[in-house]
């Protein structure tokens, strides 16, 4: 195609999304089995070729679909699953976002919280077990400046409970400048994320009426302006149910590789969360909500499209849907979240106001029993972050896939510190068996004795050991 689908800054070409979309309505089963023979190879899709994808109705293309993406999703990351929680720390909004649970016309007490609150949100959180956090934030300028958000990050790396300790802290709060995304980037956070909601413009728009974020041309540039101002890592995201699943995917890809062409690097994460009811939020208002059978398939393209990108699936889906997604592409779970402010805290003595309604209610110790039953690695790892894997750097490794190497046994060995730390006899033992048996699968034997060795190490009390 020579048209120009978007310029320097960003800019989704709407029309062009929607001719692919409907040429694809063409698309044989002929040219389906040569897409999906073509992404064996891990090298990416074509536009046209994800959009084709997209058409899959086939039962049995359906299977070869999920059979793809799920042997990607095992070459790139083999059997590790990244677990983390959400801190929201401020539901002061004055957006109005259509959506939202916190849109500034629902009427409730309002809160922020204190350096000492997330103090104690941050101490229950590590006594779960949480090395890695995505802060929360709605967008209030007043009440929620930039400086609250550094002062908070600031309070939660300085926060210890006995072995407790948050290693890594991604940051998911509304588009800003340069000047600050800098200030982000000194702060040592690991992500910027940011969820577009959905890439279509006149959509956009009607979804955010009469407020900030309602500037679709200055939100769809946040990473531009983050990468400028140093942050190397970012991930995205849409709001499944607010716009035409198949053009948010295609959208998707389009900003992915406009950052690649710009800065070097797309997204680092990709989120794929589906509208959930919310405080003054019902379903029935909106048309394009996404069904089970289309999120699958959403998932599988994505991980077809992107295969070294990370992909994160929140307590928006129950346990059911998450261990099935994990068999197509995600790599990332929350575990034990709490969605509204304050909320580990009011979990132990009532409620407060989420910004939506949870599917998946397991404690931390519940999914990481049933992720080692299915035979994946719970990893708490956050090494590539502090050894400064990031960005491009990462990229290179993940595709040359020797990132095994680093990421298996430094999952196992977060696997064996939260098993000492946090396990009773019963799990420690368990989880130890565990350890052993996937260290021997590691075909070199330096790493293996690396592995092996942590779990001496780490009984003798030493910790945060990683290559």
């Amino acid at each position: 195609m020579s048209r120009k689908r978007f310029d320097e800054n960003m800019k989704i070409d709407r029309e062009y999304v929607l001719r692919l979309l409907e040429e694809a309505k063409g698309t044989t089963e002929e040219d389906i089995d040569r897409i999906l023979e073509k992404a064996k190879n891990k090298k990416g899709l074509e536009h046209s070729e994800i959009a084709a994808l997209l058409e899959i109705e086939n039962k049995e293309q359906l299977k070869k679909l999920f059979e793809v993406s799920g042997q990607i999703k095992k070459d790139v990351y083999g059997n590790r699953v990244v677990l983390f929680a959400p801190l929201y720390i401020s539901d002061y909004c004055v957006n109005n976002c259509v959506y939202c649970g916190y849109k500034c016309k629902n009427k409730f007490v309002r809160r922020k919280l204190t350096m000492d609150e997330i103090r104690k949100e941050v101490e229950i959180l590590e006594q779960m077990g949480h090395k890695r956090l995505a802060l929360e934030a709605g967008e209030d300028p007043l009440n929620c400046p930039i400086e609250y958000v550094l002062e908070a990050i600031d309070t939660i790396y300085d926060t210890y409970n006995k072995n407790g300790v948050i290693r890594r802290i991604n940051v998911n709060i509304a588009a800003t400048t340069v000047e600050n995304y800098k200030k982000l980037q000194e702060a040592q956070i690991g992500t910027y994320i940011l969820f577009q909601e959905t890439y279509d413009e006149e959509i956009y728009k009607k979804m955010h009426p009469n407020c900030i974020k309602g500037n679709y041309d200055y939100h769809t540039t946040a990473f531009d302006r983050a990468m400028e101002g140093g942050i190397d890592d970012v991930g995205a995201g849409v709001l499944f149910g607010l716009a035409d699943p198949k053009f948010e995917v295609l959208s998707l890809m389009l900003h992915n590789q406009h950052l690649e062409k710009k800065f070097g690097v797309g997204f680092h994460t990709i989120s794929v969360p589906r509208l959930r009811p919310a405080e003054g939020v019902t379903l029935e208002s909106f048309p394009n909500l996404v069904d089970d059978d289309m999120f699958k398939k959403i998932v599988a393209i994505i991980r077809i499209a992107v295969p070294y990108t990370g992909m994160i699936l929140s307590t928006r889906e129950d346990a059911d849907m998450r261990k099935e997604l994990l068999e197509y592409g995600i790599s990332q779970v929350s575990a034990g979240s709490c969605t509204g402010v304050g909320g580990y805290q009011e979990s132990l003595k009532g409620e407060n106001i989420a910004q939506f309604k949870m599917a998946d209610e397991r404690t931390p110790l519940q999914v990481i029993n049933d992720l080692i039953d299915d035979n994946y690695i719970p990893s708490y790892c956050t090494a590539c972050y502090r050894t400064g894997r990031t960005g491009e750097k990462f990229m290179n490794i993940a595709k040359s896939e020797k990132i095994h190497y680093m990421c298996k046994p430094n999952a196992l060995t977060t696997l064996m510190e939260y098993a000492v730390d946090y396990g009773d006899e019963e799990f420690l033992k368990k989880a130890e068996k565990f350890v052993r048996e996937q260290a021997s699968t590691i075909d070199r034997e330096d790493i293996v004795n690396f592995t092996l060795g942590n779990i001496d190490k780490l009984k003798k009390g030493e910790r945060d050991l990683y290559i």
